[in-house]
């Protein structure tokens, strides 16, 4: 069972995934790797709603989960629901936000992405996830002869250069920027040395 803490946990870090997915993604049709990433190329093509794509893409993921592991079902399942609810569920506040707050392309990319890093990170480092590609990973992993770290960057580019041919080549530059700052985010979240730092400070 995940406790109350977790459940807390979880939901500050799928609003900031939220935020950064609806606020700065969204508007500049910029992509994120990953099953969000499959879920914005859906939304921008198909006009589904985000976090709906998300649990339908995450379904094969879950059951082999279920199948294999399944301390990591228990622990990813609350994150993707969590997440995937809250991010339809500010999706109406876009364009609220949009009138007091709305970068342009080169600083929404970089932002968004830094902001769903951290929903990331935050979880990951109270061993919380949303499971997503990164689950599809650590399967893999066991059976390819590459990193889960690997592995993982090579299905967001594809994410990202399939999304690019379907929209736009500046769609994909942007995105790169979106993934970078979302990675150096994460990092730094589940860099324990990084976070004794920024308490001491």
């Amino acid at each position: 069972m995940v406790s109350f803490r977790k459940h807390v946990i979880i939901v500050i870090g799928s609003f900031l995934i939220a935020m950064g997915t609806n606020f700065f993604l969204v508007p500049h049709k910029v992509l994120d790797g990953g099953v969000i990433g499959i879920a914005l190329i859906a939304n921008y093509v198909f006009d589904l709603h985000i976090g709906f794509v998300i649990i339908l893409c995450s379904i094969p993921m879950f059951i082999a989960a279920w199948i294999l592991n399944r301390e990591i079902f228990y622990n990813s399942l609350s994150g993707m629901l969590i997440s995937s609810f809250i991010i339809d569920l500010l999706s109406p506040l876009q364009q609220v936000f949009l009138r007091f707050f709305s970068p342009n392309v080169i600083l929404s990319a970089p932002l968004g992405g830094a902001l769903i890093g951290a929903g990331l990170g935050f979880m990951l480092r109270n061993n919380a996830s949303t499971g997503g590609t990164d689950l599809l990973a650590h399967f893999l992993a066991k059976y390819l002869p590459l990193n889960v770290g690997v592995i993982i960057l090579l299905m967001d580019a594809f994410i990202i250069g399939f999304g690019g041919i379907l929209l736009s080549g500046s769609t994909f530059m942007y995105s790169v920027l979106t993934i970078v700052a979302g990675g150096f985010t994460t990092g730094m979240f589940t860099q324990k040395r990084w976070f004794k730092k920024r308490r001491i400070k």
